[in-house]
């Protein structure tokens, strides 16, 4: 497997380990939030148990451009890196013949609530080619692994969200927004949301009701395939106060307000 990846630790400033810590006493909060600006954040990487073939996902400066876009549109929307990801569409021999990565955390989340989760979306660069590729729709998707809690022998599924079509290319999407766009399924259908019936938000979010517990999340990633070939990045993803800063000598975390 050549999937690549670069992430190296940091230091935290005792100023913002309080704050950290004050933010993580909010009832219902995500607990992983680390500083306003300069933090890298541990533990982001390829998830290996989740990646099939040979795809890439790297942290890397830019892209910039594409070659005559100028302005916000031209570069990455924090900092100068995003993460890029290369997944083909038929690289294996397993059927579906199809690559997968996943870029993610499978520390800093792991039991906080899925109830609690408020903010969530990134940016995006996608090309002409990737929609050519597989329709206006052929994006990156959100996973966040969960425990759907609804009922005593059923601890593993997969929360995917399912991105709105970008309606400009070759270059930086805007921020989308996830809470209220585009779809959102359980991998095990355990809930009516499912990927043949997908849900927004707000209805995933109600769809837990009945369970044995409270539904709770186990790692968090950004995502590509099994399906068809995408050549792109990702930047800036949100999980409620936190932006994920992707650069390329680490992931930084950027404390936002809510």
């Amino acid at each position: 497997m050549n999937t690549r990846f670069g992430v190296r630790r940091g230091k935290a400033l005792a100023a913002i380990a309080l704050a950290a810590i004050a933010a993580s006493m909010v009832p219902g909060a995500i607990t992983a939030v680390a500083d306003e600006k300069s933090l890298l954040s541990d533990h982001w990487g390829v998830i290996t148990r989740n990646t099939i073939g040979s795809p890439v996902a790297e942290l890397r400066n830019g892209p910039f451009g594409s070659f005559g876009v100028t302005g916000s549109a031209a570069r990455p929307p924090y900092g100068t890196g995003s993460l890029g990801i290369e997944v083909a569409n038929n690289a294996t021999t397993l059927a579906p013949p199809s690559e997968k990565v996943d870029f993610g955390n499978e520390v800093d989340f792991y039991g906080n609530p899925v109830l609690g989760l408020n903010k969530v979306g990134f940016h995006v660069f996608q090309t002409g080619e990737n929609v050519n590729y597989g329709g206006p729709t052929n994006m990156p998707n959100i996973r966040i692994e969960i425990d759907p809690n609804m009922t005593a022998g059923d601890n593993y599924s997969t929360l995917v969200w399912t991105p709105p079509a970008v309606t400009t290319v070759d270059r930086w999407s805007p921020y989308i927004d996830a809470t209220t766009s585009g779809t959102w399924f359980l991998s095990g259908n355990e809930t009516s949301c499912t990927q043949a019936t997908p849900c927004t938000f707000t209805q995933l979010k109600a769809s837990f009701t009945g369970g044995v517990g409270q539904p709770t999340i186990l790692s968090v990633a950004v995502g590509k395939g099994r399906d068809n070939m995408w050549i792109g990045a990702v930047d800036g993803l949100r999980i409620n106060r936190t932006i994920y800063d992707f650069e390329a000598d680490g992931v930084k975390t950027r404390l936002q307000p809510f």
